[in-house]
């Protein structure tokens, strides 16, 4: 199987759409750059550069969507969608109940998501457990290349809205433009797996809801998403040098929820550790605790979350955002427990 790197695999499932379906377009700020060589590709009418006004064109985009198109709008920070929130919230969320079914809005809200690159609190918010609570999206946030080009095409694909979500850790164009901006002294903490690995070499679509078992295990079961996953796992790995059988599930969508998947470990390992980059109040760590609750399975439960604004000084940063030290102590204690 040939390898690419997490963005490369999300732009390459993007041209293969491009080149089969005419309706598939794509527009936000500075794609000409951005998205050089879907650019050059497929020319200025259907990757087109808007100005900094994300209200105005995910507006646009939802109306493009009515009217027959497939839009792929590109928010570049999901912290920008409180400035597109009535498009979001109001419009492509509703649209298609409100209508009964005739107005379907088949549009792509892409976007930048998550921290660890010393950008400050409003640019660096996961906030994918506060888009998953608005009934009508579907919320995606792939940890893997393979899951980001494959989950890519199932949303343009897909009928309705879709928010996809990549973390700026795991992509090459965030971490080397904008979190890097040319200083030879930042420095990343980025999973290898996560960054780059094997993809088909034709896309196919992944179903949502379906989540993906990282790791068997039978004493603890770890749930996350994105980069999430990836420190999970680096956890599990220390765990298991102390005889700890640690599982790791990747939910792959947020929503709609893999709750199956989630309570059929955790009734194994009797034990749940929510490892979460969003904030802990109402989100998607309590989500999952009420799910598994409500499947009638008793459970010792703990969480690692991002709780308070994410400081800008990076040492603070560290110790604010989910990171393996964070996960091996919760851990620990919940087994102690």
């Amino acid at each position: 199987m040939p390898t690419k790197t997490y963005a490369d695999a999300i732009d390459d499932a993007i041209a293969q759409a491009m080149q089969a379906d005419e309706r598939v377009v794509i527009w936000g700020e500075d794609l000409d750059m951005i998205r050089r060589n879907l650019y050059v590709r497929f020319g200025a009418e259907r990757v087109r550069c808007t100005p900094i006004s994300e209200g105005a064109f995910v507006g646009a985009g939802v109306t493009a969507a009515m009217g027959g198109l497939r839009p792929i709008v590109e928010l570049l920070l999901v912290d920008f969608a409180g400035v597109a929130m009535d498009a979001i919230l109001n419009h492509a969320a509703k649209i298609e109940a409100f209508s009964g079914g005739q107005w379907p809005v088949p549009l792509v809200i892409r976007a930048g998501c998550g921290g660890g690159y010393g950008d400050g609190g409003q640019h660096q918010q996961a906030l994918w457990g506060w888009l998953a609570h608005i009934p009508g999206l579907t919320v995606v946030v792939p940890s893997t290349p393979a899951d980001a080009g494959g989950l890519m095409l199932a949303a343009i694909e897909h009928d309705g809205p879709v928010i996809f979500l990549e973390h700026k850790l795991l992509s090459t164009v965030w971490r080397e433009g904008l979190g890097r901006l040319g200083r030879s002294t930042v420095t990343f903490d980025v999973p290898p797996d996560g960054e780059k690995g094997p993809v088909p070499r034709t896309w196919m679509p992944l179903p949502f809801g379906q989540a993906a078992v990282r790791r068997e295990g039978r004493d603890l079961t770890i749930v996350s998403v994105s980069l999430g996953v990836h420190r999970a796992l680096a956890a599990a790995g220390e765990l298991a040098a102390d005889g700890v059988q640690a599982g790791v599930i990747d939910l792959r969508t947020v929503t709609p929820l893999d709750v199956s998947t989630v309570r059929d470990a955790v009734k194994r390992s009797g034990r749940l550790l929510v490892v979460d980059e969003d904030y802990q109040g109402f989100g998607l760590s309590g989500e999952l605790a009420a799910v598994v609750l409500e499947g009638g399975i008793a459970c010792r439960y703990a969480r690692v979350c991002t709780q308070t604004t994410i400081p800008f000084a990076r040492h603070l940063e560290e110790q604010t955002l989910p990171n393996v030290p964070r996960i091996v102590a919760a851990a620990r204690d919940l087994l102690r427990a």
